[in-house]
């Protein structure tokens, strides 16, 4: 990445949404419209309230991140998006209960001026909702086309310079990867023959990438993460990321995990129970969404913690993990972590955590910042999967001859140093003394 030229972010940025009425979406909105009118801070964005180090810790050069590299101002945002619902996204917002109507009062009339396109719905894959509000067309090929046209139209419409479409939509029911992912020709003549195997979320992906548009999973569906598509996004030069928001109980498994191996303190077992009661419970109370879901969040331990390096300590541990549709929670969920654990000379102890968060609150500001690094990739002409934003996933995409990282502190070391990197500053290795300072404190014969 040396000698890299990030082109400035001149003009607007489109925000495209998939599920633009939903919780997580409404309160992205709410939240941006009220940071660009001093009503509130942009809490929890790193791009936006985050620094970075530069140079040896004795400098005291830390500026903020949107002050380093060249990201798009928020001031510049234009958003728009799908839905299956026709609602404006001040009646959804209201719907979800996620902000106060104080709150949402402030930017009511932004969020009524944002109405969504008609969405690309497949009740095979969503079995718990229902669509009043969706495209037709004879074939899945002929909705991806129309999915391209209102890229088209959008960015047009706008007189917009660039376009980021995030996928914040349901969990679609489980699949595996089958032939019909395997090359782009194959997921043509699958679309064209309507494949069971190709679902919504697939689509999206494959229209935004033949416009030239970065694509954000932020569910743990396959959608770009099939070979077709990484190959395709490969061949047009765009970013891609995902795949599900790491926002509540799995960023704190993120955490606990690496201090449980530092330590070297064996794992007995870890039971995480998900009480959850917005339109993403709903969906995942279906045994093919929760499938989905469970899959990103078992992936995260054995990563970790390496039981093939550290038989003895995390060989045979139990984890399970649980989602439960809860409704008088709404969005206000409750994840509660049982963890067994084993010291020296083995003996036993245990760790409780319960983690009472709000689930848009935490995945709004990773939506704005995907946003705008997923941008700042592709004006640094950076393509296929940004490997680097994986500390924003539960189940981070990577290349096929390289293993996912999830520990949430390497994590974050490997996204600020590729930002060092792209402005040619030096990477951060925390070695603080140079190379004479460490052979003083060497004792030589």
């Amino acid at each position: 990445m040396d000698n890299r030229i990030i082109k400035q972010p001149s003009g607007k940025l489109g925000v495209l949404i998939v599920g633009l009425n939903g919780a997580v979406s409404t309160t992205f909105l709410a939240g941006v419209y009220s940071v660009r009118k001093g009503l509130a801070l942009p809490i929890g964005s790193l791009t936006q309230m985050g620094t970075i180090r530069i140079g040896n810790r004795i400098e005291n050069n830390f500026p903020l991140i949107k002050d380093f590299v060249p990201l798009t101002s928020i001031d510049d945002l234009v958003f728009g998006g799908w839905d299956i619902r026709d609602e404006n996204c001040f009646e959804s917002a209201l719907y979800a209960k996620v902000l106060s109507e104080k709150d949402l009062s402030n930017v009511a009339d932004e969020l009524k001026s944002i109405k969504p396109m008609r969405g690309v719905f497949d009740p095979d894959f969503v079995k718990r909702l229902q669509g009043s509000y969706i495209k037709t067309g004879k074939n899945k090929y002929e909705l991806m086309m129309q999915l391209r046209d209102d890229i088209q139209f959008f960015k047009e419409f706008n007189s917009l310079d660039r376009v980021v479409v995030v996928w914040s939509g349901s969990t679609e029911t489980f699949i595996e990867r089958k032939e019909v992912h395997s090359s782009k020709e194959n997921f043509i003549n699958g679309m064209i023959h309507s494949d069971k195997d190709i679902s919504p979320s697939m689509l999206y992906a494959f229209a935004s990438i033949a416009e030239g548009v970065p694509f954000i999973n932020g569910s743990p569906n396959l959608s770009v993460d099939i070979p077709a598509i990484v190959k395709f996004a490969n061949e047009m030069n765009v970013p891609i990321a995902g795949k599900d928001f790491k926002t509540g109980q799995t960023l704190i498994k993120t955490v606990i995990a690496p201090m449980l191996k530092m330590r070297l303190l064996g794992l007995h077992g870890w039971f995480s129970n998900n009480i959850l009661g917005n339109r993403d419970g709903e969906v995942l109370d279906d045994p093919g969404s929760f499938k989905t879901k469970e899959e990103s969040k078992l992936s995260v331990l054995d990563s970790i913690l390496q039981p093939k390096i550290y038989p003895d300590l995390y060989s045979d541990f139990y984890h399970k993990v649980r989602i439960n549709y809860y409704p008088p929670k709404g969005d206000n969920k409750e994840g509660w972590d049982h963890i067994d654990i084993f010291g020296w000379l083995g003996y036993l102890m245990e760790l409780k955590i319960n983690f009472l968060c709000r689930d848009s609150i935490l995945a709004a500001p990773i939506l704005l910042d995907l946003v705008l690094f997923t941008d700042l990739a592709q004006r640094s002409n950076m393509k296929g999967i940004q490997e680097w934003l994986s500390v924003f996933f539960k189940s981070p995409m990577h290349s096929s001859n390289t293993v996912p990282e999830h520990d949430l502190f390497i994590q974050m070391m490997k996204l600020k140093n590729t930002l060092r990197k792209l402005v040619n500053v030096s990477p951060i290795t925390h070695i603080e003394m140079n190379e004479k300072e460490i052979d003083e404190l060497i004792c030589c014969e």
